[in-house]
């Protein structure tokens, strides 16, 4: 029982599976910084100088106590963030299709078919003639 759940476990699918899990983790959190941390200053810049991660619709403003501890965070609706999320995904997603792409490119070739084998017609003119002997 053991030989054969090792065998299932070390199957290449399943190493496969878990190297891409892994994987897309890695290339996931370098994607983010790559878009928290480049990307979006760049359009942040070409749109004014606005800092998406900040732009928020303010449904109830913060209270703040008279010591200046806040008593009522603030509620928000942060569209910003939501963009910066949204490029993330459109970038995690030309990186995936990049890195299959590439792996498909490895694959060996699929071997040539078969030589197909004589037709009906041949097969019928191979009796006939053996007939005629």
């Amino acid at each position: 029982m053991l030989k054969e759940f090792k065998n299932f476990i070390l199957t290449g699918n399943v190493i496969d599976f878990a190297v891409a899990v892994i994987l897309a983790g890695a290339v996931g959190l370098v994607v983010n910084g790559f878009v928290a941390d480049i990307i979006m200053p760049i359009v942040g810049h070409f749109a004014g100088g606005v800092d998406f991660a900040d732009l928020k619709l303010i449904l109830d403003e913060a209270v703040v106590g008279a010591d200046g501890a806040i008593a009522k965070p603030e509620n928000a609706i942060r569209w910003g963030a939501w963009i910066n999320t949204i490029v993330n995904l459109l970038i995690v997603g030309f990186v995936m299709f990049l890195i299959v792409k590439a792996y498909n490119k490895t694959k060996t070739p699929p071997a040539p078919a078969a030589p197909a084998g004589p037709t009906a017609e041949e097969l019928l003119a191979e009796i006939r003639d053996a007939l005629k002997k």
